[in-house]
C-alpha cells in the first residue's frame, strides 16, 4: 500500500474527510485515540443527534457569526440537501423539527455514526483504535508522517480533525491545538461555546429541572442590552441551560469577565404591557376570593409559585380583590422581568461547543489546506469556528470534513 492519507481523529469531521478521501480512490488510515468513533456525535441532540438546519445559505452562515463567511468555500462543495442525501442513501432518513432543526427518522444517533462507519468500510478505510497521536512531522515544508507513542506512520497528506476541548471523555481533549501550534499555526485560546451558565440567584436551585418555553432571555452587561433569543430554556442546579441560553452562553460567558452580567427573563412576551396588564385586572376581578398563591398558579409553572411570592413581597394568601394596583404593578414588572444574575459559563469540558481553534488566517478556505506546511488540512471543531445551537455545528464538521477529505485526494491526483 502506498503512503496514505492519514486522518487524525474519528469524530463527525473526520470520519466524513477520510470517507470522501476514501471515495476517490485514495488510499487512507483513520487514527482514533478512543477504543471508539463517534464518540462525541453519538450522544449530540441529547442522543438523538440534530444533524443540520434547513436554514438558507445566507442565514445559516450568520449563525456562525464574523468567522460564519470562512464557511462558504465547504457549504458550497457539501451543503444540507447534501447531507440529507448522503445518509438517506445509507438507510438514514430525516425529518425537520421546529426551528428547522433535522434529525434522523429514528431519533438515534447512533445510526448516524453508525452510517459514517459504513462510509468508512465502502471506502476501505484502514482504522486504528487506541492510537493517540503525538507529533505531526515536516520535512521540507511538507507533512510526511504522524507519529504515536508506538510508532511512526508514513503519510502524504495529515487532515487534523481532533474537535475541541469539551466533553474530554469523548476524547476531545484539545489535542489538535497542541499538534498545530508546534508547527507555527495561531491558536486562538479556546473557550466554551454553547455551554449552561451559573447563576448567582439561590431560589434557581429549587426550579431545577422547570423548563420554560416561549420565553424571551434577554443578555444585558451594566445594563446594557447586548443581545436576545426567544425559545425555550431550562433551570439546573446550578443556573440556567436550554436552547435560547446556549445561544447567547458565549456571549455571556465574554461579558462576565467585564461586568454586571444579567439574564433578563421576559415570560409573557406575547403580551404588551397594556395587555398583560389587562389579563391581571380579569383574572383580580373574575377570581378576587382567591388567594394570591391560587392566582399565581393560573399565570406560572407550580415551580415558579413560591420564588413569585418571595420576590414580589405579596403575602401569599392574600385575597386577588385586596391586591393594590401597586402590588399588581410589582408583578406585572416580575413576569415582564425576571432578573438572573450570570457569575460566569460552566467549565469547557461540559461545554457542547468549543469557540476558538487554528486561526482561519492560516487556513485556505477554498481547499482548508494549511498556509503554513503543505499537505497539512484542518476540519471540524479544531478550527476557529463556533455556531449557535440548531444543527449549525454539526453541518459545519460534516462540510468541512468533506472539503478537507476532497482537497487532500484530489491535490494527490486521486478523483475526477
Amino acid at each position: 500500500m502506498e503512503e496514505p492519507i492519514i486522518v487524525v481523529g474519528g469524530g463527525a469531521s473526520g470520519m466524513m474527510a477520510a470517507g470522501r478521501a476514501a471515495a476517490l480512490g485514495a488510499p487512507v488510515l483513520l487514527l482514533e485515540k478512543t477504543p471508539r468513533l463517534g464518540n462525541k456525535l453519538r450522544i449530540t441532540g441529547k442522543g438523538r443527534c440534530n444533524l443540520t438546519n434547513i436554514a438558507p445559505l445566507p442565514d445559516f452562515v450568520g449563525h456562525f457569526g464574523p468567522n460564519g463567511r470562512f464557511l462558504y468555500g465547504a457549504f458550497s462543495r457539501f451543503f444540507a440537501d447534501d447531507l440529507r442525501a448522503f445518509f438517506a442513501s445509507r438507510g438514514v432518513p430525516t425529518l425537520v423539527e421546529r426551528g428547522g432543526r433535522v434529525f434522523p427518522e429514528g431519533n438515534d444517533a447512533d445510526l448516524v455514526a453508525d452510517a459514517l462507519i459504513g462510509y468508512l468500510r465502502e471506502g476501505n478505510v484502514a482504522i486504528r483504535r487506541r492510537t493517540p497521536v503525538t507529533e505531526l512531522v515536516v520535512s521540507g515544508g511538507r507533512m510526511t508522517a504522524v507519529r504515536s507513542a508506538e510508532r511512526e506512520f508514513p503519510a502524504r497528506a495529515v487532515i487534523v480533525a481532533t474537535g475541541g476541548a469539551s466533553y474530554p471523555g469523548t476524547g476531545s481533549t484539545g489535542d489538535g491545538y497542541r499538534l498545530l501550534a508546534a508547527l507555527g499555526h495561531t491558536i486562538v485560546p479556546p473557550r466554551p461555546a454553547l455551554v449552561p451558565l451559573v447563576i448567582a440567584e439561590p431560589f434557581v436551585a429549587r426550579l431545577q429541572g422547570l423548563s420554560l418555553r416561549n420565553v424571551r432571555a434577554t443578555l444585558l452587561l451594566d445594563g446594557r442590552k447586548l443581545g436576545s433569543e426567544f425559545g425555550e430554556m431550562l433551570f439546573t442546579s446550578f443556573g440556567v441551560s436550554g436552547p435560547i441560553v446556549l445561544t447567547l452562553s458565549k456571549q455571556a460567558a465574554e461579558a462576565a469577565e467585564r461586568g454586571r452580567t444579567e439574564l433578563s427573563i421576559d415570560l409573557k412576551p406575547a403580551l404588551s404591557d397594556e395587555e398583560l396588564d389587562a389579563r391581571l385586572r380579569r383574572d383580580l376581578d373574575q377570581f378576587g376570593r382567591r388567594s394570591y398563591r391560587r392566582l399565581l398558579a393560573g399565570l406560572l409553572p407550580r415551580l415558579l409559585i413560591d420564588v413569585f411570592v418571595e420576590l414580589t413581597g405579596i403575602p401569599a394568601e392574600k385575597p386577588g380583590n385586596q391586591i393594590t394596583a401597586e402590588e399588581r404593578g410589582r408583578l406585572r414588572a416580575l413576569l415582564r422581568d425576571l432578573r438572573l444574575t450570570i457569575v460566569g459559563p460552566r467549565p469547557i469540558a461540559e461545554a457542547i461547543v468549543t469557540a476558538g481553534g487554528v486561526d482561519v488566517d492560516d487556513l485556505n478556505p477554498r481547499t482548508l489546506e494549511s498556509k503554513r506546511v503543505g499537505g497539512l488540512y484542518c476540519c471540524g471543531e479544531v478550527i476557529d469556528v463556533d455556531g449557535d445551537t440548531g444543527g449549525f455545528n454539526l453541518q459545519a464538521a460534516f462540510s468541512t470534513g468533506y472539503l478537507a477529505g476532497e482537497s487532500a485526494a484530489r491535490a494527490l491526483g486521486y478523483g475526477p
